[in-house]
This record gives C-alpha cells, sequence and structure tokens, in this order.
C-alpha cells in the first residue's frame, strides 16, 4: 500500500462527504421551506373554517349564497354574501379590462422591439409601481380620477366602483407586464429567426409565434394579477363608498368582500359576535373564489402549454 496513494483517497473522500453532507443540507432546507409554506396555508385554512363554522349555526349556508341583501350592523340584520361578491367582481373586471391590454402590449414591446437601454429605463419604473403602497393608490382613485370621470360623466357619484377599478387596473400592469415579459423572453431566438427567415415582419413574429409560444407564462400572469385585484383592499375601502349594494353598475358605490373585512377589522361590530364572525366566512368566501380562479387559470395555462 502507497501511504501518499491511501492519503490522496482519503482527501477525496472527505471531499465527497463534505460536498454530499452541503447538498443534503440544502435539500434540507428546501424540503423545510415547502413544509412550512404548506403549513402557513393549512392554518389559514383551518383558521377560517374554525372561526366561521358559529357562522354557518346562525346563518344558513343558503341565505349566506343566495341572499342580495347584507347589513350586519343594521337592527335587521341580513348576511347575504352576493353584494360583497358583485362588487369584487365588477372593480376586479373593470381592472382586468385596464390591465390585461396595458399589461400584454408592455410586455411584447419590452421583449420584441424595445432596445436595452429602453428595457433597463422602462422595467424598473413598472416595478417600482408595485412598491407603491395601496393606500396611496386609494387617494389617487379618489381625488384624481373620480373628479376627472365626471367631468365625462356629470353624473358620477363620489364614491363608486369605475375609479378604484381604473385604478386597479394601473396597479397590476406591473404585474402582467413582469411576468409576461420574461415569459416572452424566454422562447428560443430560433423560433424568432425561424419566422424572420419565412419572410414575418417583426410584428407578425410577435404576435403569431411568440406571443402563442409564450402562451402558458402569460396566462400565469394573468392569473397572477386577478388574484391580486381579486385580494385587494385598500383602494376599494377608500374610493368605492363600502356600501354593499348588489349591483354590476359600475357608477354606483359598493363594498367588497376586503373592504367589508377591513371595516370589521377596525372595530365596528362587537369581537366574538356572530357580525364578527361573518368576516371569516366572508374570508373563506374570499379563498374558494381565489382557489377556483387559480384552477381555471392552471387547466387554461395547461392545455395551451400542450398545444404549443
Amino acid at each position: 500500500m502507497n501511504p501518499e496513494n491511501d492519503l490522496i483517497i482519503s482527501q477525496r473522500l472527505a471531499k465527497n462527504f463534505q460536498r454530499n453532507f452541503r447538498e443534503r443540507l440544502i435539500e434540507f432546507g428546501l424540503l423545510c421551506s415547502g413544509l412550512i409554506a404548506i403549513f402557513i396555508t393549512l392554518a389559514i385554512v383551518y383558521v377560517l373554517v374554525s372561526e366561521a363554522i358559529p357562522f354557518f349555526q346562525y346563518v344558513s349556508i343558503i341565505d349566506f349564497l343566495t341572499d342580495t341583501v347584507w347589513t350586519p350592523n343594521y337592527s335587521i340584520k341580513h348576511y347575504g354574501i352576493l353584494p360583497l361578491i358583485s362588487g369584487t367582481l365588477t372593480t376586479t373586471g373593470i381592472a382586468l379590462i385596464v390591465a390585461v391590454p396595458l399589461g400584454t402590449i408592455t410586455a411584447i414591446y419590452l421583449s420584441e422591439f424595445a432596445s436595452h437601454k429602453v428595457r433597463e429605463i422602462i422595467k424598473p419604473i413598472l416595478e417600482l409601481l408595485v412598491g407603491v403602497p395601496t393606500v396611496v393608490f386609494g387617494y389617487f382613485a379618489l381625488m384624481l380620477v373620480t373628479p376627472m370621470l365626471q367631468k365625462i360623466y356629470p353624473d358620477l357619484t363620489t364614491f363608486n366602483m369605475l375609479g378604484p377599478g381604473i385604478v386597479m387596473g394601473i396597479m397590476i400592469v406591473p404585474y402582467i407586464a413582469s411576468v409576461a415579459e420574461d415569459s416572452m423572453r424566454a422562447v428560443p431566438m430560433s423560433m424568432r429567426e425561424g419566422a424572420y427567415a419565412m419572410g414575418a415582419t417583426r410584428f407578425q413574429t410577435a404576435i403569431r409565434v411568440i406571443t402563442p409560444a409564450a402562451i402558458s407564462g402569460i396566462v400565469a400572469a394573468y392569473i397572477l394579477a386577478i388574484s391580486r385585484a381579486v385580494g385587494e383592499t385598500m383602494i376599494v375601502a377608500i374610493a368605492a363608498g363600502q356600501q354593499p349594494n348588489f349591483t354590476f353598475n359600475p357608477v354606483e358605490s359598493a363594498a367588497t368582500i376586503t373592504s367589508y373585512i377591513v371595516s370589521v377589522a377596525l372595530g365596528d361590530l362587537e369581537h366574538g359576535g356572530i357580525g364578527y364572525q361573518s368576516i371569516f366566512a366572508a374570508g373563506l368566501t374570499l379563498l374558494i373564489m381565489t382557489l377556483l380562479i387559480n384552477i381555471l387559470g392552471h387547466a387554461v395555462r395547461k392545455k395551451y402549454a400542450e398545444r404549443y
């Protein structure tokens, strides 16, 4: 036996052991991170369900889902979630009408047409919008956007769903633009070169080749934006009026699920009472809505991913 060879082998084994130990340690850390995320999700579901059960023992689920009146603060109490759902869906729909075209066009421009210098200027500005507090967007909707809309539509009330919806759309544009642009830039350059070789222009390549190829990531951007809009609180709480009206008319005031939760959390209802427990029922409804949206988006994304 050669002592030098034994020493070299021992050193290699020691290095392999250290490397494997570090890899196992990293894998364990990643596993723990994933388990923590799952645990937090399950804990949220547990809290909502456990707190909502006493509410549904007092209020019928059928009445909760079908009644068009939501008046937990009045002497004659009604707990129909439909007014809050209608306000949530209306403001979200307005936001998507604004954000989807703007975000998609911005993503296409940044990915396929903008120079490197322009991209490095525009993208940080877009991402800066994500860091603006939503309360600032709320007062922006109330003090600037709504008065501008009132010049076009004089009968528009001070508190309405149109102004907050538009501002919410502006707020979620960076989510769509950033995620969709990253997805488009991940498309292999060979697909662009092939389109150019066939005589396609840059615009045709961007619309007919790159966008379909990146549709999975674009749909994921839309899902993220929808979830962000559905869960928005301060903009609608400040500028929409917090009046639970069962209407889909954007020029009227309304309340959303999140704005109602905020109003109750501020102390409008007695802690521990049926009115207070209603926020957990509303939160559970919002969670189910978001889950259904994500499931639908995942199915659409999977369908287009298989096609392209």
